[in-house]
């Protein structure tokens, strides 16, 4: 299938905005709002065409950019493949140079404006953080609690709570304690449980097992909530787009204490298997904060992390 190739960006300023711009009502999903961008033209490195759309568009210069997510999508007409940079430094003040309306809007509220169907991957990717916590087994509740208010200081926002040692109710109460605590500070909270254990905390959503994923034939909770899916393979993340999955965790990417004798899929797996996904992708196993660089570079959505995350005791 042949894509058209253009590079787009997730524009960030210091107040949690991103800037959108409306395409003109003549051009294909007109009337639409779209992070600027356009065409890689034949043989252009995308960060140079992205840097120069962006100066020629909304009159920018590029900074500070990484790699966010790559999508591809087939509309009737035409195919895409959007190549999306998140460019969080940046001289000059965006313009429509094209007098095209430009508006900065709050990342929690993309979803209220009106995109094409190719960008809700981008929405996603957005709005998820690049560390994703996963708590270890808590052997004293009041010890684990601490640690989890360290984190959470130290600019945690996305976790999963996991104690596969306690029993339901035990799970239950604890979640009790953690959901009120990550939502005062703004954090989000997936359960790895039962998925009708969410409404009853108050949870934001439910963390998958790859058993789990393969035990479901439709998404376990409705759009206003987080799925998201454990993946060990190409296999298991295609089950993830077929249930909807909000993002998935892919593993192991490095040796791991855990699982030693378990062969690690490594950076260039990672970068094969995640091209395929239109959705964000973590990388987990044996990996920390010092390897998100090569994370976006794989096209991940950053890290996801037990041991190297959760602050020492």
């Amino acid at each position: 299938m042949d894509y058209i190739h253009v590079a787009a960006a997730l524009i960030c300023n210091d107040q949690g905005q991103v800037l959108i711009a409306k395409r003109p009502a003549h051009k294909h999903q007109g009337g639409l709002w779209e992070f600027p961008g356009g065409k890689v033209e034949a043989g252009e490195d995308v960060l140079a065409a992205l840097t120069r759309e962006l100066d020629e568009e909304v009159g920018i210069q590029v900074g500070r950019a990484r790699p966010l997510i790559r999508v591809k999508h087939a509309y009737p007409d035409r195919s895409v493949l959007l190549d999306v940079w998140r460019v969080d430094g940046f001289r000059g003040t965006p313009h429509g140079r094209e007098g095209q309306p430009l508006a900065w809007c709050h990342v929690d509220e993309l979803s209220r404006w009106d995109f094409p169907a190719a960008n809700r991957p981008i929405i996603a990717a957005a709005q998820l953080p690049d560390c994703y916590l996963i708590t270890p087994e808590p052997d004293a509740v009041d010890a684990f609690l601490a640690q989890l208010q360290q984190a959470l200081a130290q600019g945690i926002r996305l976790l999963q709570l996991r104690a596969k040692g306690l029993a339901a109710e035990a799970y239950k109460a604890l979640a009790q304690q953690v959901v009120p605590l990550c939502h005062a500070h703004g954090a989000r909270v997936l359960l790895n449980g039962e998925p009708d254990w969410v409404a009853e905390v108050g949870a934001d959503g439910i963390q998958l097992s790859s058993g789990r994923l393969h035990s479901l034939s439709q998404r376990p909770l409705d759009k206003s909530l987080l799925v998201a899916a454990s993946c060990h393979s190409r296999e298991e993340l295609h089950k993830a787009l077929q249930l909807e999955a909000d993002f998935a965790l892919l593993s192991p990417i490095k040796w791991t204490q855990s699982h030693p004798d378990t062969e690690p899929l490594g950076w260039d797996e990672m970068r094969r298997l995640v091209d395929e996904m239109p959705i964000p992708v973590y990388a987990l196993g044996g990996v920390s904060r010092d390897d998100l660089a090569q994370a976006f570079a794989a096209g991940g959505q950053g890290i996801a992390a037990i041991r190297s995350l959760w602050p020492a005791g």
